[in-house]
């Protein structure tokens, strides 16, 4: 039996700077997790990820990553993708500058 479709984010990377981005709302790449479309259709889930796919441009390692909604905002589910919204791990740089260490 095949597993029952979980909410995701479809993320990548940026091919220039390397910053690790989401699909937000109006088909826009944002920086945070927080604002990025929690995909509850797989199917619709699927045909982002396939239009994402056809960027090679912009983007690279395009994929599906489970998340959940909390307080109003899509919610990494997996310390992988907790530890991507970060950014570099690599203090003062990129996201990191605004988190408080």
């Amino acid at each position: 039996m095949a597993r029952a479709f979980t909410p995701k984010v479809l993320t990548a990377n940026r091919l220039l700077e390397g910053d690790v981005v989401y699909l937000g709302h109006d088909d826009a790449w944002v920086l945070h997790h927080r604002d990025a479309v929690l995909f509850t259709d797989e199917t619709l889930a699927n045909d982002a990820l396939a239009v994402a796919n056809t960027q090679p441009d912009v983007l690279v390692g395009a994929y599906l990553a489970n998340a959940e909604m909390q307080n109003g905002h899509p919610a990494p589910t997996h310390f992988r993708e907790e530890f991507r919204t970060r950014g570099p791990s690599n203090y003062a740089h990129g996201k990191q500058e605004s988190i408080d260490v």
